[in-house]
């Protein structure tokens, strides 16, 4: 028992002995000009934070814990150099369209979820993710519960002088707009039209048919009174699409507009109505797929139509989003948007994430959009309401159930990974591509930088983010998304 004793005694006294060493050597000088060795553990501490989205769904925009620290270690990883010396188009922002659809399960909620979730949507707080753009349809679009414009007449009547003309069929959507601009008074709203009057058509019909020449003014005053009735209604429309896929006369609601009717349209009656009426929404052409470059070029050719316009519009589901560069390189003075992508009921969260950064963020981005926005913002669980002939595998950014379930989809994702980190006024600056690790960065208006990154390989990759001289390293699994912020 004493031997015990004694034995305790004296590992008590080396461990004090070792305290004291230990609290020597971190007061004292680290220089070797006393005999307690150097502090050789020194505090890290971490530059740049991160948010990540794993391919499988596993990690869902969550802040990461690892500390990332620039510094001048070599390695031969692959390297993504980020250099704010280098800018290019200033952005207006990331979100989705509010269709009529959208506004109305949004509000089908009671109060208090519905309160919450639009702050989360379009708010800035640690949980919001900042949702900073929405596009809205002029009339209904294919995923309103049925088509509609604002002056809808029985079969066989006119109203020239729109005195029929009334949006409160839209109160929904209106009064979601409302609602969000009371959070972000800054959003930024494109409206676009699926369908003139069909009064106003060759057809007579909501699907399909073209806008007769003899309405083309009142067409014009058309939009007119659309942009003054959501003004006193306290919704200012920033820009307008001349007509949703003027390409496409299947979808109901659906019109037919060649390039050249656009032009026509534009500098003989639209272009005249705004300036008449001293309107400053910008007005957009085109507002469909990336296969058809020389569409806006085209109307954008036209002397007299160009100086009306503000610059063109896209979709994705044919062609490469290459083709806005190709009108940027014809246009550069005319700015790019990135205005529509769904992603599917029949895809995958693991396929959809990775196609929709590299090409509706990343790649819009790169190639001189202002904005990017993917398709409807909700729908229900049976991806209602369409119309009859709509979209029927259109999948919201939310889906929200009869009985008020919220599930947050990957088009949430996808969009979270840069409206949550790149406000309004953002400027994208320059970062090379670097193998499969597909990349676009920014400067913020508060002066951080920030990098979104996929991995667009099979594998997990290490890779070093480098600027002004230093670099970290980091990896990403394959299929993953990752946002990186630091202060320069």
């Amino acid at each position: 028992m004493l031997k015990k004793s004694l034995l305790i005694l004296f590992g008590l006294s080396i461990t004090l002995f070792q305290v004291n060493c230990s609290s020597s050597s971190s007061d004292g000088d680290t220089d070797g000009s006393n005999n307690n060795p150097p502090n050789n553990n020194p505090v890290v501490t971490n530059d740049v934070d991160s948010w990540l989205t794993k391919s499988d769904g596993s990690i869902l925009l969550a802040k990461q814990t690892s500390v990332l620290s620039f510094g001048t270690t070599s390695n031969n990883f692959s390297t993504i150099t980020v250099n704010d010396g280098q800018t290019y188009q200033t952005i207006d922002g990331f979100g989705f369209t509010l269709t009529g659809g959208s506004a109305e399960v949004i509000n089908q909620l009671n109060n208090s979820n519905r309160s919450a979730l639009l702050q989360e949507l379009f708010g800035n707080s640690t949980n919001d993710i900042g949702i900073s753009y929405l596009r809205v349809s002029i009339g209904a679009s294919d995923l309103n519960s049925a088509p509609f414009t604002y002056d809808d007449m029985p079969t066989g009547q006119t109203d020239e002088n729109l005195s029929n003309f009334r949006i409160d069929m839209d109160v929904g959507v209106i009064t979601a707009l409302q609602d969000i601009l009371t959070i972000n008074p800054n959003i930024k709203i494109l409206g676009s039209p699926w369908s003139a009057p069909v009064w106003m058509k060759d057809n007579n019909n909501f699907v399909g048919g073209s806008l007769l020449p003899q309405y083309y003014d009142v067409y014009a005053q058309y939009f007119v009174k659309y942009i003054q009735a959501m003004a006193s209604e306290g919704i200012t429309i920033d820009a307008i699409t001349i007509q949703n896929e003027p390409l496409h006369g299947g979808n109901n609601p659906s019109m037919v507009m060649s390039a050249e009717e656009q032009a026509s349209f534009i500098k003989n009656h639209l272009g005249p109505a705004f300036a008449n009426n001293n309107i400053s929404t910008k007005i957009i052409v085109w507002d469909h797929n990336c296969d058809n470059p020389q569409y806006p070029i085209t109307v954008l050719n036209d002397p007299v139509a160009n100086p009306y316009i503000d610059g063109s519009a896209f979709h994705l589901y044919n062609g490469d989003i290459s083709a806005l560069s190709t009108v940027h390189n014809s246009h550069p003075n005319k700015n790019l948007y990135f205005t529509e992508q769904y992603t599917s009921s029949n895809g995958t969260f693991s396929s959809d994430l990775k196609w929709h950064l590299k090409n509706v963020i990343i790649g819009s981005m790169r190639n001189w959009s202002k904005n990017a926005l993917e398709w409807n913002l909700a729908n229900n669980q049976n991806f209602e309401p369409h119309t009859d002939g709509g979209c029927t595998v259109c999948k919201g950014g939310l889906t929200i159930s009869s009985s008020g379930n919220i599930t947050r989809n990957v088009g949430y994702y996808i969009i979270a990974h840069a409206s949550k980190f790149v406000p309004l006024g953002s400027q994208r600056i320059d970062s090379n591509l670097s193998g499969n690790l597909q990349n676009v960065a920014f400067k913020t208006p508060q002066g951080k930088i920030v990098l979104i990154v996929e991995n667009d390989g099979g594998t997990i990759e290490s890779f070093n983010i480098k600027y002004n001289g230093k670099w970290v390293t980091t990896n990403l699994s394959a299929g993953s998304v990752a946002t990186y912020i630091w202060n320069p």
